[in-house]
C-alpha cells in the first residue's frame, strides 16, 4: 500500500481506531490518543507494515493493541521502579514545627551573641571543633599554634561561653 492510500485508510478508519483505543487504554482518553499517535507515526513510517493477510482494519487493530498494551506495560515497570527506588531512599525527615524552630533560632542567635564575646583564638578554635567537626589537634595544625595552646584555648573558650550562656548577657 502506498502512502496516500495509508494516509486515506487512516483517515478513513480514524473513528473506530480511536474507539478502539480508548478501548484498549480502559477509556483513558490521553492515553488513547497518544497510543493512536504512536501507532499511526509506526504506520506511516513503515515500522508497522500491513502484511496483506487480514483486513487492513483488523490488521491496524492489532497494532493499537499491542501498543496500548506496550504502553501500559513500560507504565508499570516505570511506576515498579519508581516505587523500589522510594523505598530504598532514606526516610523523610519530619518537618519539625514552628515553635521549635524558632526556639532553635534564638538559641542559635544567643549562642552567636556569647560566641562572639569571646577572644578571636578561642572563637576560632571552638567554631572548627564545634561546627567543622575537626579534633583539637587538626585545628592546632589549621591555626598554626600549638597542641597545648589549642587546648588552652578551647577549655577556657567553653568555660566562658558557658559563662555568659548562664548569665544571660547573650540574651
Amino acid at each position: 500500500m502506498n502512502p496516500s492510500e495509508l494516509r486515506s485508510q487512516l483517515e478513513r478508519l480514524h473513528p473506530s481506531n480511536l474507539a478502539w483505543a480508548r478501548h484498549c487504554c480502559r477509556q483513558q482518553d490521553v492515553e488513547a490518543e497518544e497510543v493512536l499517535q504512536e501507532v499511526y507515526i509506526r504506520v506511516l513510517e513503515g515500522r508497522a507494515r500491513f502484511g496483506g493477510r487480514s483486513s487492513f482494519k483488523t490488521w491496524l487493530f492489532g497494532v493499537i493493541l499491542r501498543t496500548a498494551r506496550e504502553r501500559a506495560r513500560r507504565g508499570w515497570l516505570r511506576a515498579t521502579l519508581l516505587e523500589r527506588w522510594h523505598q530504598r531512599s532514606p526516610e523523610r525527615e519530619a518537618v519539625p514545627d514552628p515553635e521549635f524552630l524558632v526556639r532553635q533560632s534564638q538559641r542559635g542567635e544567643r549562642l552567636g551573641s556569647a560566641l562572639a564575646e569571646l577572644p578571636r583564638r578561642q572563637q576560632q578554635v571552638l567554631h572548627l571543633v564545634f561546627y567543622q567537626d575537626l579534633t583539637i589537634e587538626e585545628a592546632a595544625r589549621l591555626l598554626g599554634i600549638g597542641l597545648g595552646s589549642a587546648r588552652t584555648h578551647f577549655e577556657r573558650g567553653k568555660h566562658r561561653l558557658r559563662e555568659l550562656l548562664r548569665s544571660g548577657v547573650a540574651a
